[in-house]
């Protein structure tokens, strides 16, 4: 694949954090890259997320610095009760994160893209596993043709769903989300707040914003509410401060609300000429914050595979063997966590007080002490 003076060109389907992540990795390695955005403009929504180190050395690699636009911080450092009291503390040796508003990631990849690479109010019709894309632009249906596709269309990717199977699997959990007004709630302290089948996250970003969560179960999924910042206030507005200002603080119409949805892992990355990417590939519970940082990385292996000539195979066995044991280790916190049993509360909160800071690294740092493999210069 992409043998010759010509370059090898790839469509990468989507714009969001993994597809720009993956347009600037095989740019890195001289590929010619066209992205297909199906909204009408490329920009990304959303609140807060945690890059780990893992996911920093994979934007070093692709000569990334998101630093600037970050805030270092511990993530689920600090743990406490609905009432405030600590279960724990944040320790020298937790492992540290960088806190960004995930639109400013995404404009920091983006930046790194030239415009011409990037179409937008182009919804893929069609992949075919030959490497063919139909995608319809105003109106009218246009056929291309590349030496990859890579989808990276998210959780509800039409092309996994077409080459592959699979549909989001809903873990009967619900999440609100939220950033505050600069400077409206502050200073704050990171933390995450564990009550029975409930729980709440904070996290300070730049500017005096901070990003806040409340995850609650859910019976069932697709449930609307004309008010969600009132139904996030429903659970936890009797908990302990900040958490009732930085709903309050919040405009309601920024608040997000989403159903907790991953996927069932599926038996490979590769179709072909196709390879899935990001949540596409292995959407997982946010419970260990490495969604985002996962589509980092598998960009910058997508890149250092077909570089060195293991080709897509070799991304998709690399990939595979490292985030399948994550992902069912998200899922078996969604089960921990959302067990609204006393005993079972009893049994978390108790886990947490009496963790030993170096068990608590060791549990963390099986996902963050990763290294990207290195791209040519």
């Amino acid at each position: 694949m992409g043998s010759g003076k010509e370059a090898s060109s790839a469509i990468i389907v989507g714009a969001g954090i993994g597809g720009l992540a993956a347009a600037v990795a095989l740019r890195r390695i001289g590929w010619s890259v066209t992205v297909l955005e199906r909204a009408p403009i490329i920009a990304e929504v959303g609140a807060g997320l945690t890059v780990w180190p893992n996911a920093e050395r994979a934007l070093d690699a692709l000569g990334v610095d998101i630093r600037p636009r970050a805030v270092p911080t511990i993530s689920r450092g600090n743990l406490r009760t609905p009432s405030g009291r600590w279960l724990r503390r944040s320790h020298p040796e937790d492992v540290g994160v960088l806190a960004i508003h995930r639109a400013d990631l995404h404009d920091v990849l983006r930046k790194e893209l030239p415009p011409t690479v990037l179409h937008t109010d182009a919804e893929v019709v069609s992949v075919s596993p030959q490497g063919v894309v139909v995608c319809r632009c105003g109106g009218e249906e246009n056929e291309l043709t590349a030496d990859l596709v890579v989808a990276a269309d998210g959780v509800n990717s039409v092309t996994r769903r077409t080459l592959w199977s699979g549909d989001p699997v809903f873990q009967r959990r619900t999440v609100w989300r939220g950033v505050t007004p600069p400077g409206s709630v502050w200073p704050v302290e990171e933390s995450l707040t564990l009550g029975r089948g409930v729980q709440v996250g904070v996290l300070p970003l730049p500017d005096e914003r901070v990003y806040w969560f409340v995850t609650a179960n859910a019976d069932q999924p697709n449930q609307l509410y004309a008010d969600n910042r009132r139904e996030a206030l429903n659970r936890v507005g009797d908990w302990h401060h900040p958490i009732p200002a930085l709903l309050a603080t919040t405009p309601e119409d920024q608040v997000l609300h989403n159903d907790i949805v991953d996927i069932d892992p599926v038996p490979t990355y590769v179709n072909d000429r196709v390879v899935l990417l990001g949540d596409a590939a292995h959407a997982m519970p946010p419970d260990l914050g490495q969604g985002a940082c996962q589509a980092i990385e598998d960009a910058v292996v997508l890149a250092a595979c077909l570089a060195s000539g293991d080709g897509p195979q070799g991304y998709d066995e690399q990939r595979r063997a490292r985030v399948h044991p994550m992902a069912a280790a998200a899922r078996a916190s969604v089960r921990r966590t959302s067990n609204t049993g006393l005993l079972a509360h009893l049994a978390v909160a108790t886990a947490a007080r009496l963790i030993p800071p170096a068990a608590w690294r060791k549990a963390t740092a099986q996902w963050s002490d990763w290294s990207p493999p290195s791209l040519p210069n």
